[in-house]
């Protein structure tokens, strides 16, 4: 049987190498996903200062949530800190009310990295690339990498029912969003109808 995430953590967290590889080797992907569409010019970087973060606050790991929860959290805080770096104006750091669009306009890729081949496809990214960066990551872990409520609440430091309302509300701009942007009503009717089906197959690709 394989160890769970928990019994890695403290066996590397004892000096345990090979237990801090085969750790990062089971969670790399998704962390490096979650860099890659929000610092594209750095992931390498902040994905090895995520995993270097993890070891450094092992002690602070109790449970609360998964251990994939408190990576992301980790993850979340070291994104905050690169765009805080990056960015003077304090008003850039409002992750509830500024998108990547606002942080970096024409910088960053869509939200998975890759180029969607279908006009849906096309539609919904750019329309996810204009949700508040919080609201984004929401349906980012939702979505893509099946965080349960729980979870994301502890990654972004909210409550269970605030994510619920978060995703509500994520959905009805995403909705907003890709009307204005889509080229006819009919368009974004399908774009909506496939969102659920889209979202698994986009979190498919590495």
């Amino acid at each position: 049987m394989e160890p769970t995430d928990e019994a890695l953590l403290a066996a590397w967290s004892s000096g345990d190498h090979d237990a801090a590889e085969a750790l990062m080797r089971r969670h790399f992907a998704s962390i490096y996903r979650f860099f890659r569409n929000k610092l594209p010019d750095e992931v390498e970087e902040a994905t090895q200062r995520t995993f270097l973060g993890c070891i450094e606050s092992a002690s602070r790991f109790r449970g609360e949530s998964s251990f994939r929860g408190f990576l992301f959290a980790i993850a979340r805080n070291q994104l905050m800190l690169a765009l805080r770096k990056r960015h003077r104006s304090a008003r850039v750091f409002d992750p509830e009310s500024l998108s990547l669009n606002e942080v970096d306009a024409g910088s960053v890729p869509s939200p998975t990295g890759v180029l969607a081949q279908r006009q849906d496809e096309q539609l919904l990214l750019a329309a996810l690339r204009r949700l508040p960066l919080d609201f984004q990551i929401t349906v980012e872990l939702f979505y893509w990498e099946e965080l349960p409520i729980a979870d994301i609440a502890v990654v972004l430091d909210i409550a269970a029912g605030t994510v619920k309302s978060r995703l509500g509300r994520a959905r009805q701009m995403l909705r907003e969003h890709i009307e204005a942007l889509a080229a006819s009503p009919g368009v974004a009717a399908s774009t909506l109808t496939g969102f659920d089906e889209w979202a698994k197959r986009i979190s498919d690709v590495e």
